[in-house]
């Protein structure tokens, strides 16, 4: 049993997606189609991508404010660069994605250097990011950029005319795999998860803590540029307000996915679940149409409190036999 527990606020997450899935499928016609579960994914898959990364960042015991400032500067730089500058596409979405890295690193390099509390550090890092979004244009920047609308709105069909996936879509589940992989196949997973678990602990065992703990801000800082790379599929435009609250739904997402807050407890199959069950509120609020869209965050909230309440049950649970 204890080598099970550790699934335990995994197990929940799926089920309650489960549950809200059978619920939508009693109540509404058509809300089990593919088509309407494939858009769960369609028009979620940057907060996957940016939930990746936070994940990697919340299991190694810290926090990253700073995600949704990142993507909507990697939104607005991304416009300039393609709209008014005219760069290529494979020259401008590496760039976006090296700058949104090194800020990553640059916080997780202050947070290890000075041992300051990640909370902080992230926070500031949301205010300059935010705000260099406005030295940039404090208007929206629209793409119309004939290559990139093109692939904005390719849809792939998963066989001859069934349903629809968009690039963004399969972009996020390349992603999740990966992020899979590196968890739970690599040097570095294993030891985000021993940091999480007791960073004195990782230390030693002569695990690279120090070296670990700034790549995990790397990682959050790449994934929310690329985050912001997706986004701009949606909206084929860059501006200082895109993703205001992002980081909010970001650590929604893996609170309600099963990561625990404290760290080293996750999994990023989980984190999945957990922007589906966000995705899938949203979509019974829609079916039910009576409802306003405030009742979406009203329910997140109501989850989140429970969630962080199994969570304390769940720890205390685990220490008689750690």
């Amino acid at each position: 049993m204890k080598l099970q527990s550790k699934y335990i606020p995994l197990a929940a997450t799926i089920s309650l997606f489960a549950a809200m899935s059978v619920f939508g499928a009693v109540s509404y016609t058509g809300f089990l189609s593919a088509q309407v579960f494939l858009n769960l994914l369609i028009d979620n898959a940057f907060l996957v991508i940016v939930a990746v990364g936070m994940t990697f960042v919340i299991l190694s015991g810290g926090i990253d404010l700073s995600v949704g400032s990142v993507v909507a500067l990697s939104t607005i730089v991304l416009a300039k660069l393609v709209q008014h500058l005219h760069w290529d596409l494979m020259t401008a979405i590496p760039l976006v994605l090296c700058m949104g890295t090194l800020f990553g690193a640059f916080m997780g390099w202050l947070i290890q250097r000075f041992r300051l509390q990640p909370f902080i550090v992230t926070l500031a890092g949301m205010f300059l990011a935010r705000g260099l979004c406005y030295l940039i244009s404090i208007d929206s920047i629209s793409i119309t950029d004939e290559a990139y609308t093109v692939l904005a709105q390719t849809r792939l069909h998963l066989w001859s005319g069934g349903p629809m996936v968009s690039i963004s879509a399969v972009l996020a589940l390349v992603v999740l795999a990966a992020a899979v992989f590196v968890a739970h196949g690599t040097e570095f997973g294993r030891t985000v998860y021993a940091i999480g678990g007791s960073e004195h602990s990782a230390v030693l065992m002569g695990l690279p803590v120090a070296r670990t703990n700034v790549l995990v801000y790397a990682l959050s800082g790449f994934c929310a540029a690329l985050g912001g790379v997706v986004f701009t599929f949606y909206m084929l435009s860059g501006y200082g307000l895109h993703a205001v609250g992002l980081e909010l739904d970001a650590i929604a997402a893996v609170v309600i996915g099963g990561t625990l807050l404290s760290g080293g407890v996750g999994y990023m199959v989980g984190t999945l679940f957990g922007v589906l069950t966000l995705g899938v509120i949203q979509t019974l609020i829609m079916f039910d149409g009576s409802l306003s869209s405030w009742w979406t965050r009203i329910v997140i909230g109501a989850l989140l409190f429970v969630f962080c309440v199994l969570q304390r049950v769940f720890e205390a649970g685990r220490k008689p036999g750690v």
